[in-house]
């Protein structure tokens, strides 16, 4: 399926506000309502939207420390690859994971309290991730910009 100009505008309206009401998004479309709403079944029918999430604020969830991990793991076979990446998706505080090309084999981003909860997380779980032969970990000074919106 093509995207034309009316599904671009939906699709932007949706990321920034998930909540409007379809009526505030058919007038935004410059659709009827009714109309505003084939489209967007249609479009989360093709996976172009995926779901629809409230965004929490890390500080206020007690997470305000972001630490991003390097990890290389001990081999490229598939059955170390699958078992870490099984095992990786069960930690709570890992928000993102993701394979690498470059030096690393995955990124992680992980959420934590401050550095000692980020020592608990390593002991706990990190430490623990099958198939690991390195772990590099950095911590966020300041987030500078963040989004979750797609450029449509």
């Amino acid at each position: 399926m093509k995207l034309d100009a009316i599904d671009r505008r939906i699709l932007a309206a949706l990321q920034r506000q998930g909540r409007i009401t379809n009526a505030e998004l058919a007038e935004q479309a410059n659709l009827s309502a009714s109309a505003c709403h084939r489209r967007v079944q249609r479009l989360e029918e093709e996976g172009f939207i995926a779901g629809y999430v409230a965004l929490l604020d890390a500080r206020k969830m007690d997470r305000p420390t972001t630490v991003f991990v390097e990890i290389t793991l001990s081999g490229q076979a598939d059955e170390v690859l699958a078992a870490f990446e099984a095992a990786v998706q069960r930690i709570p505080d890992v928000l993102e994971c993701h394979l690498m090309a470059g030096s690393a084999d995955y990124l992680l981003k992980v959420v934590a309290l401050d550095t000692e909860d980020f020592a608990r997380i390593h002991r706990q779980h990190l430490a623990r991730l099958p198939g690991v032969a390195q772990m590099h970990s950095s911590f966020a000074l300041k987030t500078v910009f963040r989004t979750t919106a797609i450029p449509v």
